[in-house]
């Protein structure tokens, strides 16, 4: 069986020391799911300064003697609560069936580069990645997440890039797209502007995979000019996985619902990833953790107090991360799996 939690430092000390303290934190965590006869296969880490933080980080103990042991990825957005750095744990008591590619571009390699160029230096890292292995974009990719700084300009040379890249690959209206959250985040690379992360599966066909549509509640994203599809189950004979992409309130006409109201906004989102769960067969009680992106810190509290009421048993973590479209206050993006 999978678990999922996030872990979070206080809000209060140095990096240095809030690090010290989600080395206990983890370290006591590991402990008990290892009783449990689970242990670590990912992390997510967020990081409120990539800038300053990312090498102490790389350096620590946490990372060195907890972290870095099973598959990670770092991406700056800032913990909404102020705790500077927060980590989403995934447990297991199976092997890892699963590649996990965290891609990002060095400053020499970006230098003077704008976000399509640079989307597509990423893409094909990655490509050589699994073609080395005898994978393909097609088949064994199953989600995405692409992190782009400065969204509001940055967005449209993302998009432009993916599109053309699927399009040589076969990826069409007519075939599928994969599953991904596209959103506002930085890396430590200063002069970056994209970075992905790649989850892919080697031991699957594409009769593993069925699409998920929700038609009556949202619009399929090529209507808008995007590629990715809203949500993917994954069936792998043990259990059914459900990779949510990001998820806006949006109605089946592609139109922005609520401009302005961030919980309406909220309940909006939710009402589609029901739907889109729905789609597969789950739920919302077969949702392991929730990851909400905010484009206004201010927008934090009244947020942060409708999820503790909403989902008060369920892990979740509400960061800084400005989302692809201005109407859009919040975005939210979930993984659930049914066995």
């Amino acid at each position: 069986m999978d678990n999922y939690t996030i872990i979070k430092a206080e809000c209060k000390g140095t990096f240095k020391e809030r690090l010290m303290q989600l080395y206990m934190k983890v370290g006591n965590y590991l402990d008990s799911e290892k009783l449990e006869g689970r242990k670590i296969q990912f992390s997510k880490i967020f990081l409120s300064d990539a800038q300053n933080q990312y090498q102490k980080l790389i350096d620590s103990d946490l990372y060195q003697e907890q972290l870095s042991k099973a598959a990670t990825t770092v991406v700056e957005q800032a913990p909404a609560d102020g705790s500077k750095i927060a980590i989403l744990l995934k447990t297991s008591d199976q092997e890892p069936d699963f590649l996990f590619h965290s891609i990002r571009l060095t400053n020499d390699e970006t230098n003077g580069m704008n976000s399509y160029t640079q989307t597509i230096m990423l893409f094909e890292k990655y490509l050589r990645l699994i073609k080395e292995q005898g994978l393909t974009l097609t088949e064994n990719c199953v989600r995405t997440w692409l992190y782009v700084s400065d969204i509001d300009n940055n967005y449209q040379g993302v998009v432009k890039a993916r599109n053309q890249i699927f399009a040589s690959y076969g990826l069409t209206i007519d075939t599928h797209f994969i599953a991904s959250t596209g959103i506002g985040g930085n890396s430590h690379s200063r002069s970056a502007c994209v970075a992905m992360d790649f989850l892919t599966y080697p031991n699957i066909t594409e009769a593993n995979k069925t699409y998920l549509k929700a038609l009556d509640y949202l619009n399929p994203t090529h209507e808008y000019g995007v590629a990715f599809e809203r949500g993917t189950r994954l069936d792998t004979g043990d259990k059914q996985q459900f990779f949510i992409s990001g998820t806006a309130s949006i109605d089946k006409h592609g139109n922005v619902v609520y401009v302005g109201d961030v919980l309406r906004q909220t309940g909006r989102l939710l009402e589609n990833i029901g739907a889109l769960l729905k789609d597969g067969g789950a739920t919302m009680n077969d949702v392991q953790y929730f990851i909400v992106y905010l484009r206004d810190f201010s927008d934090y509290l009244p947020l942060e107090k409708f999820m503790q009421e909403a989902f008060p048993e369920k892990p979740y973590i509400i960061v800084h991360a400005k989302v692809c479209r201005p109407e859009w206050l919040v975005e939210m993006e979930c993984s659930a799996i049914k066995y």
